[in-house]
């Protein structure tokens, strides 16, 4: 397995180091990919995409009724105009206010403000609903979908870019939909109906504030051109560094023992240092927007307050027609910065989603619905009958492998690094598909039942102990049910753990985390109960006692032996004097089965076997 395992720590490392890999994309390719891949996303979202659609539209329509406000505002500032001093002749001459204009002008602009908020609310609880839930199923997708791809996809993708996937993409995407969506379509509305109203109201106006706003809208698009390698690149980087920091972490005590934290800190410090590249340059660009747009803003001040001066002079418009532009200067620029913003949003979306759909389209194990015959109550007899297996084509692991293992034995596979041995129990247990060959349970080959059936009839206890954050008593039981009490506390007594057990604070309930102190001797006779508790006709011991000491493994031998106990077993063991009471032992080199039978049989031989078994001797001497 150690061939597969290095393959797949030099992926690993692959996805771990390089950033932006898609940065070489024209600008062509890069509008498709955006396109597509929105596509993908309103596909995605169809279920909802009515209710979505509704939000928008009081959106819409929250920004229709601020439109419409500044052309109410001219007409009240006119009627107050009307009651001050005007100059007829060198005679001053006093108006009077309509004040019941005024008031009911005041009054609509309230209601038109009031609704605004409330369609602005409306929309606002809606959308929030919406991606909540759009989130949740994204996140429960991915979940579902890991337990559909085969395992070879995780020998090539680190477990912290599939993690960033779940958090941080869907996270990303979820914003976008709550906040950019409903503000883009605000933007525009207000962006459009406001030029209308410009119009309507004086056209020469009008375009002198278009014509102010047209530089900075040419500058938008192209640094909104300009950007989107760089979303794409902080996404990729995001995956990658949390990649780097869930493996550094899980194994923070070998890089302590190795002194390898300056070589850690240096492959962080080149992922991090393509991050703040890709992630400053997303953010300037992105931050450009706010202080250009607002430079075009106080221009369009400045020319409306010109022409609107000369036009007044000749009695072509109002002075509220002026105050009526001075707002919609404001509603016309200011959302040529929300449309920038929210683009900028949307094409860190699309790189985040193509990320996501990415890992959904991923080829899945194939569906075994169809599959009706089950394995029920089998005895354990096993047969390999020419198995052949490779991990990538051109690659042969497993070669013509062929064994038949009765009921009940206990049959030890050993070979040098690399040889295959827990490579044969992958396959035994249908976690890879083989190449060609069978393998066949109580004569029924496993491909012809579901794999989940196949996986009902092992028990395993692993090298590394896995324990979960919960009660002992749960970790124990794990995914069996109707297990009571007593069958518990029995099992513990079988394999030694239930004196031990009854010495913490809350015995069976008490809680393994960072606080409750396990040693590794603890930990696997949990993990051995677990399996005894599982009561399966078939175990995997793969290097069970390779991680404790020896008078642990003394113990832990004895646990695993009152388990092998009327079960088929396969163990894998380097120490071969942990196995010299096997029924039959299988000796592996390159793929191939190159000796079998017993220890004494083996010995005699002289070949193989013997040579490894003696040099462990020797060295153990």
């Amino acid at each position: 397995m150690s061939k597969h395992d290095n393959s797949k720590a030099q992926n690993r490392g692959f996805a771990g180091g390089g950033l932006g890999g898609h940065n070489g994309m024209g600008s062509n390719d890069k509008a498709k990919d955006f396109k597509k891949t929105w596509g993908k996303l309103i596909r995605y979202c169809k279920n909802y995409m009515p209710v979505i659609v509704v939000a928008l539209i009081f959106a819409s329509l929250s920004a229709v009724f601020v439109i419409v406000g500044p052309d109410k505002i001219s007409t009240m500032s006119d009627e107050i105009l009307k009651g001050l001093p005007n100059l007829v002749n060198g005679v001053p001459i006093v108006g009077a206010i309509d004040m019941d204009a005024v008031v009911s002008i005041g009054m609509l602009l309230v209601f038109l403000y009031a609704s605004s908020l409330i369609f602005g609310l409306i929309e606002n609880y809606i959308m929030a609903t919406v991606t909540a839930k759009i989130s949740k199923n994204m996140r429960s997708d991915i979940s579902q979908k890991i337990n559909k791809i085969p395992l070879k996809y995780f020998d090539k993708t680190s477990y912290g870019d599939v993690i960033s996937r779940v958090t941080n993409d869907v996270d990303t995407i979820g914003q976008t939909l709550n906040q950019s969506l409903d503000q883009l379509v605000r933007a525009v509305t207000l962006f459009v109906g406001s030029m209308i109203m410009m119009l309507i109201t004086n056209w020469i106006m009008a375009l002198t504030a278009i014509g102010a706003s047209v530089i900075g809208f040419a500058l938008m698009m192209v640094i909104m051109s300009k950007s989107q390698k760089h979303f794409v690149a902080q996404q990729q980087g995001l995956g990658s560094i949390n990649g780097h920091i869930e493996e550094i972490y899980s194994g923070h005590n070998v890089v302590k023992v190795y002194n390898g934290g300056k070589n850690a800190k240096k492959t962080f410090e080149h992922i991090n240092g393509s991050l703040y590249e890709s992630g400053w340059k997303s953010q300037f660009m992105s931050g450009l927007m706010m202080p250009l747009m607002m430079f075009i803003g106080n221009f369009g001040y400045v020319a409306v307050c010109v022409v609107g001066a000369a036009l007044a002079m000749n009695g072509t418009i109002t002075f509220g027609v002026i105050i009526a532009f001075m707002i919609y200067i404001r509603l016309f620029t200011q959302p040529l910065t929300q449309i920038a913003q929210s683009m900028q949003q949307l094409q860190r979306t699309a790189a985040a989603s193509e990320r996501v759909f990415e890992f959904l389209a991923e080829e899945e194990l194939p569906d075994e619905s169809q599959k009706l015959q089950k394995l029920e109550n089998i005895q354990g007899n096993v047969e390999f009958k020419n198995v052949h297996f490779s991990y990538e084509k051109d690659k042969l692991v497993i070669n013509n492998f062929s064994a038949k293992i009765a009921a009940g034995q206990k049959i030890a596979i050993v070979g040098p690094t690399g040889a295959g041995k827990t490579t044969i129990v992958n396959l035994l247990m249908r976690f890879y598909e083989i190449d060609s060959g069978e393998i066949c349970l109580d004569g029924v080959p496993t491909h012809q039942v579901s794999r989940e059936n196949v996986h009902e009839q092992f028990c395993m206890v692993l090298q590394d102990t896995w324990l979960f954050e919960g009660t002992i008593k749960e970790n124990i039981i794990y995914s069996k049910q109707g297990v009571t009490n007593d069958e518990v506390v029995a099992v513990c007594k079988t394999v030694g753990i239930h004196h031990f057990i009854r010495t913490l604070p809350h015995g069976y309930d008490t809680v393994l985390n960072d606080q409750t102190n396990l040693s590794a001797g603890q930990k696997q006779l949990v993990t051995i109960a677990r399996a005894m508790i599982q009561n399966a006709p078939l175990l995997i011991l793969d290097e069970a006692t390779s991680s404790v000491d020896t008078r642990t493994e003394r113990i832990v031998q004895e646990a695993m032996d009152k388990l092998t106990h009327g079960r088929t077993a396969f163990v894998i063991a380097h120490r071969l004097s942990t196995i010299r009471n096997a029924d039959m032992i299988l000796v592996m080199k390159n793929g191939d089965i190159i000796e079998s039978g017993n220890h004494t049989e083996l010995l005699a031989k002289r070949g193989f076997y013997a040579e490894l078994y003696n040099s462990q001797f020797e060295q153990s001497a």
